[in-house]
């Protein structure tokens, strides 16, 4: 049992870091009309390391590298594609430098990040399958080769490339985490994210994609106000440990809107919620910042059994 399993078996509670698109282009990085945050591992390397020590600084103990955009049927549409194992090993060099620069002999561990996102000039909302795999284990390969600890699937939409992800994934033999992205369909029900036009039931995708694998299922990517939903559903299907690190705002491509960003403190109260709930892994995605992390570091219980509710 490596120790994070350890920690998790504990009913300890792990702050992860929050975004990292969002928070490059805060910092005047220009987002990438095809690869959004990916192009920036080779424009603006050491602002990713900055936010990188940033977050490590402010409390987390995952950090996730940049690599949400960077699949090779990504960056190839980004005129990328040749230096697609080349941006991905240095992703995770860039977050194991800061690591170094800011842990301070804490533990912190990096994870790959392997996510749905496709170019924006994509024709169709799916890749073919074969394509998709192959970017995939290429990646998952990558971050093993690179040193990660771990792989967090990001923004999972779809059950089938869901399933292609963790199996590339765990391939690799290291931790896999599966972040399902979620939305409340006209009825109420929790479904997936994925296409408006078809409700996926969330209860459904959960089954059938943690029967393959993943060691944390959790909500990623989804709105605040959706995930207390989206995690009664999943801790209703899948009894192993629970993650939740969701966005705020809205995306129109290649820019975040910063707009109605929830507040640190709000976060916060949120996310005790979350813990109350029985969710050990606490972190954010796009719209949550350093001091949104920091927050959760300094107030959020430390195990399970300390929170209110316990």
């Amino acid at each position: 049992m490596s120790k994070l399993d350890e920690r998790l078996a504990n009913g300890e509670v792990i702050i992860t870091d929050g975004a990292m698109g969002t928070e490059l282009q805060r910092r005047g990085v220009p987002m990438d009309k095809v690869a959004w945050s990916a192009a920036a591992i080779a424009s603006h390397p050491d602002v990713i390391r900055d936010i990188h020590e940033d977050y490590i600084r402010a409390g987390a103990e995952v950090t996730i590298a940049n690599t949400f955009g960077a699949a090779r049927h990504v960056l190839a549409q980004a005129a990328l594609g040749e230096r697609v194992v080349e941006l991905n090993r240095r992703a995770v060099e860039l977050a194991k430098e800061a690591r170094d620069r800011a842990a301070g002999g804490r533990e912190v561990l990096i994870a790959g990040s392997i996510s749905s996102f496709l170019p924006e000039n994509a024709n169709d909302k799916h890749i073919m399958p074969d394509v998709a795999l192959a970017s995939y284990r290429e990646q998952a390969e990558v971050f093993a080769e690179a040193g990660a600890d771990l792989i967090a699937l990001e923004m999972m939409m779809d059950v089938a490339y869901t399933v292609y992800a963790l199996e590339a994934a765990s391939a690799t033999g290291l931790p896999v985490w599966v972040g399902f992205s979620c939305r409340l369909a006209a009825d109420g029900e929790t479904v997936l994210f994925f296409r408006k036009d078809v409700d996926t039931p969330f209860a459904d995708a959960v089954d059938k994609v943690m029967a393959v694998g993943g060691s944390v299922a959790g909500i990623m990517h989804s709105d605040v106000a959706v995930t207390g939903p989206a995690l009664e559903a999943l801790r209703a299907h899948w009894p192993g440990p629970v993650a939740a690190y969701p966005h705020s705002g809205r995306f129109i491509m290649p820019e975040w809107q910063f707009v109605d960003i929830i507040s640190p403190e709000d976060y916060l109260a949120e996310a005790r919620k979350w813990v109350e709930m029985g969710v050990q892994i606490v972190g954010g995605c796009c719209g949550i910042g350093p001091d949104h992390i920091r927050l959760l570091a300094e107030q959020l219980p430390k195990r399970l059994a300390e929170s209110p509710a316990a």
